[in-house]
């Protein structure tokens, strides 16, 4: 788990919340508190799973060319929220293996609908359900695998996005590896909402190619 960046995210706290569930499935989960882990291609090389939790900042051409290749090559990488999406502008690799990015979130916290799409194990059985959260806007690959997605009404000073459908969670296979992402999870209390948390737990299993 690498963690860190603005701390309006509470990267610590966010992570922290699944480190029990990763050990109940046999993980070794090793955090790191700074990018310079991304410089260590040995350990990056050990690492069946790696969760970003870090918003803003970004990253060397080293640290991007390390991680991207441990991906390729078969690890599962996996974040939520701005820890994932809100990084990395300047890293086209990164940004290429995420499969998007954020733009905005119109009118900040919000009441907003999320619709889940398909029977991927990651939601089977979740069911549709609402948040108050950020809603994201975001650029994304159209080749993604989108599990859920909301639809924009075009209020909040924001009329352009009127009916944009939007994900909200997406996987995608790169290279060899597995790549998970969600929108959800600005704070610890949004990721205990029990849809998002179990999704979220399923992404990291998904991801690591355990699921």
């Amino acid at each position: 788990m690498v963690r860190g960046g603005w701390d309006g995210h509470e990267p610590e706290a966010c992570t922290d919340m699944f480190l029990a569930f990763l050990g109940e499935h046999d993980f070794t989960v090793r955090t790191a508190d700074s990018l310079d882990v991304y410089d260590d291609a040995a350990a990056l090389a050990e690492s069946d799973l790696i969760v970003h939790c870090w918003t803003n900042g970004g990253l060397t051409e080293r640290q991007e060319h390390n991680l991207v290749a441990r991906v390729r090559a078969g690890a599962g990488f996996a974040g939520w929220h701005g820890g994932v999406l809100a990084f990395g502008y300047e890293a086209p690799q990164y940004q290429f293996m995420v499969g998007g990015r954020f733009v905005c979130h119109p009118g900040g916290f919000v009441d907003y609908d999320v619709a889940v799409t398909g029977e991927h194990p990651i939601v089977r059985d979740v069911g549709d359900f609402s948040v108050h959260t950020e809603q994201y806007f975001c650029h994304f690959d159209p080749t993604l695998e989108v599990l859920a997605t909301t639809t924009f009404t075009g209020d909040r000073d924001a009329p352009e996005t009127a009916g944009a459908v939007m994900p909200v969670v997406w996987v995608r296979h790169f290279g060899r590896g597995r790549v998970f992402v969600s929108t959800l999870g600005h704070s610890p209390a949004d990721l205990a909402l029990p849809p998002t948390r179990t999704i979220t737990e399923r992404g990291l299993l998904w991801a690591a190619g355990s699921l």
